[in-house]
């Protein structure tokens, strides 16, 4: 894996790049705008060409950007749910500037009217918003979740089924998050387990698609269906888990990304990476 850790981009999205490399990352996740709000300051040519000068001085790849937290593509309500298509357009319009490969996306939530509904809703969302913004090179990947509330995606089975009803699919990858699946029931602690929970990935979603892996631990049991991270082998994964995963050929040169708390020093990230980097065997 080329690993690495969620950077912000206070002052400048190149700005996430540079404090990646202060930290030893060999990738990085980012936002490409505040995630909490709906607007955004636009981004300019001269900020895609710093971000980029600031990639080829760190050789940091890829990049793995996620969208704000405010979009749902499955809400049942219509102006929300069109407000998400525009503001889910305008994200991938500025991954698409940056050169950033992949945009992770939370699948969205039914709000109650029911999981087929959702992944019907989730689908035709996307038609949309690929209607709108043909050729991108940008690829979307549906992050699989901890399954709490009515959130779509916490089973193989709904991320297999939103891909399928997309036009487009082959715009669509997967993101698995180590904590989320841990938490929606899928144990990673024992060779045996964390095969079969991958031999059922591949079977239904197809291993191929996952493109991005979040790396973090558990503060929850497994199966809590509860999203808390944890730093590595903190948590109630443990390293026995991350050794598994980080010895998997088939996440050979995937970003493996942190998504654990940090202070300002980000001292944290480079214990995780360390942690990480020393669960890897000759």
């Amino acid at each position: 894996m080329r690993l690495g850790a969620h950077m912000s981009i206070a002052g400048g999205v190149e700005n996430a790049v540079l404090s990646g490399q202060r930290v030893g990352c060999e990738a990085i996740a980012m936002f490409t705008k505040n995630n909490n709000q709906w607007k955004a300051k636009k981004l300019t040519q001269d900020d895609a060409d710093r971000f980029n000068a600031a990639l080829v001085e760190t050789n940091i790849r890829p990049v793995v950007a996620h969208t704000s937290y405010l979009i749902n593509l499955g809400s049942p309500d219509a102006a929300l749910w069109k407000k998400s298509i525009a503001a889910m357009g305008d994200e991938l319009a500025r991954c698409e500037l940056l050169g950033i490969p992949y945009l992770v996306l939370h699948p969205g939530s039914h709000m109650g009217k029911g999981v087929d509904w959702g992944i019907k809703r989730v689908a035709a969302a996307f038609d949309r918003i690929h209607a709108e913004r043909p050729g991108l090179r940008v690829m979307t990947l549906l992050e699989h979740t901890a399954g709490q509330g009515n959130h779509l995606g916490h089973l193989f089975e709904e991320l297999a089924q939103v891909r399928e009803l997309i036009a487009e699919k082959q715009r669509i990858g997967v993101c698995v998050d180590s904590c989320h699946l841990f938490a929606a029931g899928y144990d990673l602690r024992k060779p045996e387990t964390y095969a079969a929970v991958f031999q059922r990935c591949d079977d239904i979603v197809g291993i191929e698609h996952i493109k991005a892996w979040h790396l973090n631990d558990s503060k929850t049991d497994l199966g809590s269906r509860v999203d808390r991270h944890a730093h590595i082998g903190k948590g109630k994964l443990g390293r026995a888990a991350f050794k598994n995963i980080m010895n998997d050929p088939r996440w050979r040169d995937l970003p493996g990304v942190l998504e654990t708390p940090k202070g300002p020093e980000m001292k944290e990230d480079k214990v995780n990476l360390r942690v990480l980097r020393s669960l890897i065997e000759a």
